[in-house]
């Protein structure tokens, strides 16, 4: 961890002064998020024409079975790959705050389900060795993580075709063939499912409630690049090898 170098020490006065300053940013950032928050929620919808298929415990089910009884549902694209023996460290650290929350949605008509293209079985490995309740999905098989740009074929990264947050990725050899994400959909009355939003990448960082208690401590993130302190909940006593999304 990196020391803190010459703190400026003032008198009380001195930093209450400072922190009003800080306060009226504070204030500021509080109405820009209350308006983009407005600005996703009346952004226009897509209607899904595609059927996709998902592994769950209950069976194959529909992305429209997915939302259960509820008419919202969020999807944690969460990156684990068919081959790999261990989900995304910095998944996991979302995946842990979404736990806490999931009562809170399911009580606001809002399923939450993580997908990845791992099988069930290791996937379920995995949520087991994690202690999470929340169901999980494979799209094994489907198109569903590459329609959604968050799993891409070797061969498109081997040739720099990559499209990723809405833009293309110039020099993607340094980005793995899989990608965090979250996307948002809707299913009216009819059972329509409409996808209502998608974020990527720090787009995810709204729902990971330890980035802002550590926004406000003095050594912040302490981070050299993005997310290299993160581990998974049960290693943090053991001295893993720095790992981040783009490693795993």
């Amino acid at each position: 961890m990196s020391q803190i170098e010459s703190p400026r020490v003032v008198s009380k006065e001195e930093w209450l002064q400072a922190r009003k300053a800080h306060l009226k940013n504070e204030k500021a950032l509080t109405r820009m998020r209350d308006l983009v928050a407005r600005e996703r929620r009346d952004l226009p919808w897509v209607k899904i024409e595609k059927e996709y298929v998902f592994a769950t415990l209950e069976g194959k089910k529909t992305l429209a079975e997915l939302f259960g009884t509820n008419s919202q549902l969020v999807i944690h694209h969460f990156m684990f790959g068919p081959d790999w023996n261990a989900g995304c460290p910095s998944c996991s650290l979302e995946a842990d705050h979404a736990e806490g929350a999931i009562v809170h949605l399911a009580n606001h008509d809002v399923s939450y389900v993580r997908v990845s293209r791992a099988p069930l079985e290791k996937l379920e490995a995995y949520r087991r060795r994690m202690g999470w309740t929340a169901t999980w999905a494979s799209s094994q098989g489907s198109d569903f993580n590459f329609d959604f740009q968050v799993s891409f074929a070797r061969e498109d990264l081997e040739a720099g075709r990559l499209y990723y947050n809405y833009q293309a990725i110039e020099d993607p050899k340094y980005f793995s063939e899989e990608l965090p994400g979250l996307s948002v959909f809707y299913r009216d009355e009819s059972g329509s499912v409409f996808h209502t939003y998608s974020s990527y990448a720090r787009g995810n960082e709204e729902v990971i409630g330890a980035f802002v208690y550590l926004d406000i401590t003095p050594k912040g993130r302490n981070e050299k690049e993005i997310m290299d302190w993160v581990r998974r909940h049960d290693e943090y006593d053991a001295s893993p090898a720095n790992v981040s999304c783009h490693s795993c």
